[in-house]
This record gives C-alpha cells, sequence and structure tokens, in this order.
C-alpha cells in the first residue's frame, strides 16, 4: 500500500508538473467562499500539493478588471457573474479556457454536452445556478409576503427594505414589482419607457432603502432588524435560515436566475495552474459536493444526481435549489447581452438616482 501511495503521489506530481506551489483564487466571500474552499480548495491541495490563496471581494470583476489595466495581476482565478465574464472576455481582459481540458462526466458523456446551455463561454467556466431573491424576517413582519409586488408595498408591510446598490437586478425587480410579468422584463427595459417605470417604482420605496453591497450584508441587516426584507443571494439566506437558526423566509416571485463563472484574468501569474484548478473544480463530483455547503445549484446536469444532504446531515438540498420546480413559478433569467450592451449606460443613471 505505501508503494501504492508513492507511486500515486509521484504520477499525480508528473501530472501537474512542478510549478507554481500556490494559485490566488478571488470570490465573494463568507457563506460562499466557504462552499467554494470546502469542495474545491482542500481537495485541490490535496491531489496536487498546490496551496490555494483565498481572497474575497465584494465584485471580483472590478478589482481584476483594474489589476489587468494596471499591468499588476496578482489574481489566477477570479468568480464573476455572467454579463461580467462575457464583457470581460469581450474586452480581452480575460485569458481564453481551451474547454476541451474539461473532464468528461462519468458516464462519458463530454463536458461541452454535460454542462447546461451556456454555461461555458470562450473566457469562462460556470460552477453554480445562483438566484437574487428577497427574505424577510418573520420575526419583524406581520402577514406573509407571497410577491414581488409584496415587496414594494411599504404600506401592507410597513418596514426598511434592503436592495443591492446596482442598477442589475434591482431595475428588474423595479418592474416585477409593478406587475410587469418576468418573460417581459427585458422587452421593457430596452425602451426608455420602461426605464422611466422601473425608476419610478423605486422612487415609491426611496426612503424606505437600506442598500448593501456584499453578500454577506443582507442576512446581517434582517438579523439586526434594520430591515424588514431584503433582496439577497439565495444561498446567504439559506445559510443563515438552516445553517444559523435564523427565522427568514424566502420569497420566490420574481427571482433572477444567474451563472457564477471561473475566469482567469490576462496576465495571471500561475495561468497554468489556474486553468487546472478550474478543470478540477467544475468536474461533476466537486460540483455535486459544493452542494452540501450552499443552495447554489451546479452547472452540470450530471452533478443533479449527487446533490443530498446539507452538511447538517438531515437537510434535504433539493428544494432550496433556485432551479427547484416548486420556485419557478414567475422566475426571471439574466439577460447577460442586455447588460453586457447596458451595463455602462444604466448604471451611469442609476448612480444619478441616488445622488438626487
Amino acid at each position: 500500500m505505501k508503494k501504492t501511495l508513492v507511486l500515486t503521489t509521484a504520477l499525480t506530481s508528473l501530472a501537474y508538473g512542478a510549478s507554481a506551489q500556490e494559485v490566488t483564487v478571488m470570490s465573494w466571500g463568507g457563506a460562499y467562499t466557504k462552499s467554494q474552499v470546502e469542495a474545491y480548495h482542500k481537495p485541490f491541495t490535496a491531489e496536487t500539493g498546490i496551496s490555494i490563496n483565498s481572497v474575497d471581494a465584494d465584485n471580483p470583476a472590478t478589482p481584476i478588471k483594474a489589476q489587468v489595466e494596471a499591468g499588476n495581476v496578482t489574481v489566477d482565478v477570479a468568480d464573476v457573474e455572467f454579463s461580467d465574464a462575457v464583457r470581460l472576455c469581450d474586452e480581452g481582459l480575460l485569458e481564453e479556457i481551451d474547454l476541451s481540458m474539461l473532464p468528461a462526466a462519468p458516464d462519458g458523456t463530454p463536458a461541452a454536452d454535460d454542462f447546461i446551455e451556456g454555461a461555458l463561454q470562450d473566457c469562462a467556466v460556470a460552477n453554480i445556478v445562483w438566484s437574487t431573491v428577497y427574505a424577510y424576517n418573520t420575526a419583524n413582519v406581520e402577514g406573509t409576503p407571497m410577491t414581488m409586488a409584496d415587496f414594494f408595498d411599504t404600506e401592507k408591510f410597513p418596514g426598511k427594505r434592503g436592495l443591492r446598490k446596482s442598477a442589475k437586478a434591482t431595475l428588474e425587480m423595479a418592474l416585477m414589482g409593478d406587475g410587469v410579468p418576468a418573460g417581459e422584463v427585458y422587452d421593457l427595459l430596452e425602451t426608455d419607457e420602461g426605464v422611466d417605470r422601473a425608476f419610478a417604482k423605486l422612487d415609491e420605496i426611496k426612503g424606505d432603502i437600506v442598500w448593501w453591497e456584499a453578500g454577506a450584508q443582507p442576512p446581517q441587516l434582517l438579523a439586526d432588524g434594520e430591515v424588514v426584507m431584503s433582496t439577497a443571494y439565495n444561498g446567504r439566506i439559506f445559510n443563515a435560515a438552516v445553517g444559523e437558526g435564523q427565522p427568514f423566509e424566502i420569497v420566490w416571485d420574481g427571482q433572477i436566475l444567474d451563472f457564477d463563472l471561473f475566469v482567469v484574468p490576462k496576465g495571471a501569474p500561475n495561468k497554468d495552474e489556474a486553468m487546472k484548478f478550474i478543470a478540477f473544480s467544475t468536474d461533476t463530483q466537486r460540483l455535486a459536493d459544493q452542494a452540501s455547503w450552499i443552495s447554489y445549484g451546479p452547472a452540470r446536469k450530471s452533478s443533479g444526481a449527487l446533490v443530498g444532504l446539507y452538511s447538517d446531515g438531515k437537510t434535504e438540498m433539493a428544494p432550496h435549489m433556485p432551479t427547484a420546480a416548486d420556485n419557478l413559478g414567475n422566475a426571471l433569467v439574466n439577460n447577460f447581452e442586455f447588460w453586457v450592451d447596458r451595463d455602462a449606460e444604466l448604471n451611469e443613471r442609476f448612480n444619478a438616482w441616488l445622488a438626487n
């Protein structure tokens, strides 16, 4: 057995090569980073001997863009949203990824056919499907909010509201809160009238909004009673409710589905090791393993059957996934092409609206 272990270690070393001993991975922090550390980082280091330096940012797309443009790249892998991955790739700020390096599914299905449609891009490989939802603290709300309209109704449900300080997702939710069906949101946002209508809806609650910028903030705002409802990433609310026992409920109506993807900034100091990390971390088993730490769906079809219990050993994860059938009643899939084209323009107007 000892000889077998030595031989295995030697073969592994040959397979991965003797180069960098560390890869720097930038992600979003909190419960999300913890899920990646447990499912990806620790097993990768155990198999390759390459350690992971984990760093956090409120939105990794911002610092890696600054690093590449300054010619001072310190990050090897970053976890970014779909529209940011496409935009940064179009701007030449990311390394292209050879998708043929991705491992096949256990039954031999090629990776190209095993990932969910849209999950593989020229410069990015998706790891999770997540959503922006809103949640409320049952201890501070009388009644049962059930729709996106309820989030914007401060007469029916009095109290402060938490919202992400960004045009993306906020404008879509404002329109759905004004009665626009999910399937019509982007057609309306393409028009000046639609954008005006979204900001008019936000005007109604502007004085009651507490803005958040990091994913860990909404659960804290809800727990502290600073807001009675808040938009949030669904996994952060799950972690607070199931993992920490907070009295939070998610309202799935109007949820906005999105991918998070791994990218490699142009000029990453450990590019080859970064690619190996991405291939390792997005295989069938690793993606399923992550779902046992946080309620984000794996981006591979073959991982679905392997998703089981939460790390508490008793909570079935499937009903908590944003893609569960019961949670998709009025769901909106983020239109990354819309945001690639309109992000700068709409955020400029959003910031002007904030200042007035």
